[in-house]
């Protein structure tokens, strides 16, 4: 890098020789100290020296140089602290024996060489950390980009499973295990899914170790996997749900967050059919109106036995509930009533507190439910038909929308 300039000998003999013989000492000593490749100094050494004896500032590309090899530090797992303590052991080194130093007693002239030293140094120092956190960011977003690519594989359930084994490795997962996976979704529309899974990971990881854990983001949604327990699954289901959900309502600023653990199943597949139990469940804990920030997918199966046929519970709901449309007041009223009623075990003051009318108001609707359907809370066969079929209409999002028609 310095042309056809000769760099003299250091020790006085005053011969110009090759600059390996001695950089190259200076280099290895330093890359020896440092614990870092000798090929990260690349040419700064001969380009330092230069600056010394010469006076010389770096050309831009011999810059571009070291900020190339800033990239190829990161890439090779040295830290930058590691290669600006590289770049620094071996400025001193070779300072000390550098023959502008060495032999001068001039000591303007030892001035100019230090100010040059010290130029080169800065400017090499700054384009080798750019050329190492340039190579971070695009090495974090590849990662990124490809632990957005394994989630959605791995929850969605269709990939290959021997392909999904081998990429589940370097996260830490071992799919040949049985695995819970939880999903927590945002009340308010303030909350950032993104900053609060960062922070939920590391109570994740504290709580129930660093190994077979996964936390990401997916839908809006903060997305834990965490390994089943080797007994007692149900406890270990439900400690997930509340301690995900207390430690959402701590870390974010005490926004409302409603989580919902799936069950644990074994295998590549069992994370899927988990979260599709977790997923299930939001959906149903809102088109229900539950208020329950935990719910937990083993409560809902009913609901989701409910969903499997939606041509059956359409004409649940059309057959049972269809006649509440002739009201004076609506079917939504009535159906609110009865979902309330059931929801409280059938107690009418209970129901009545609830919605906020007297327990006249309830008793009332519920013999217009009985007038207009033929069906009675009363009796039991016919309570049970009005229970599905109010949860089926809350499903079908009935009659907020028309209900399904077969084709």
């Amino acid at each position: 890098m310095t042309g056809n300039r000769q760099l003299e000998e250091p020790g006085g003999s005053g011969r110009p020789v090759p600059r390996d013989d001695w950089l190259g000492t200076v280099a290895t000593s330093a890359a020896s100290a440092g614990q870092a490749p000798v090929e990260l100094l690349g040419g700064y050494l001969p380009m330092l020296a230069d600056a010394a004896i010469n006076g010389r500032r770096p050309d831009s590309w011999e810059l571009d140089a070291v900020r190339e090899l800033g990239r190829r530090a990161a890439a090779q797992g040295v830290g930058a602290r590691g290669a600006v303590d590289l770049y620094l052991s071996a400025s001193w080194r070779l300072w000390r024996q550098l023959p502008v130093v060495a032999r001068s007693s001039d000591p303007e002239k030892v001035r100019r060489a230090a100010e040059a030293v010290l130029r080169v140094l800065d400017d090499a120092i700054g384009v080798l950390v750019d050329g190492h956190q340039s190579e971070r960011r695009e090495m974090i977003r590849h990662e990124e980009a490809l632990r957005a690519e394994f989630v959605d594989d791995l929850l969605r359930g269709d990939a290959d499973v021997a392909r999904m084994v081998e990429r589940a490795e370097p996260f830490g997962l071992d799919l040949g295990k049985s695995h819970h996976v939880a999903l927590a979704a945002p009340r308010d529309a303030d909350a950032n899914v993104e900053r609060a899974a960062t922070a939920l990971e590391r109570v994740v990881v504290d709580r129930f170790g660093d190994r077979d854990v996964l936390v990401a983001t997916k839908d809006g949604r903060v997305v834990v996997v965490v390994p089943a327990a080797t007994a007692a699954p149900t406890a270990r289901t439900e400690d997930l749900g509340s301690v995900i959900h207390a430690e959402l309502g701590r870390i974010d600023g005490g926004r409302r967050w409603r989580v919902a653990p799936g069950r644990a199943f074994p295998g590549a597949y069992g994370v899927a059919r988990s979260y599709e139990e977790a997923r299930e469940a939001l959906v149903f804990a809102d088109r229900l109106d539950l208020g329950a920030d935990v719910v937990h997918a083993r409560d809902l199966l009913v609901h989701r036995v409910l969903g499997r046929d939606q041509a059956a519970i359409a004409d649940l709901v059309h057959d049972v509930l269809g006649p509440l449309q002739h009201s004076r007041s609506g079917a939504e009223v009535l159906l609110e009533t009865l979902l309330a009623y059931f929801a409280v075990g059938d107690v009418a003051t209970e129901a009545a507190r609830r919605l906020h009318v007297s327990v006249r108001t309830v008793t009332y609707r519920l013999a217009r439910v009985s007038q207009l359907t033929g069906y009675s809370v009363a009796r039991p066969d016919q309570r049970f038909s009005l229970h599905a079929a109010v949860l089926g209409a809350r499903l079908l999002d009935w009659p907020a929308r028309p209900l399904p028609v077969d084709p």
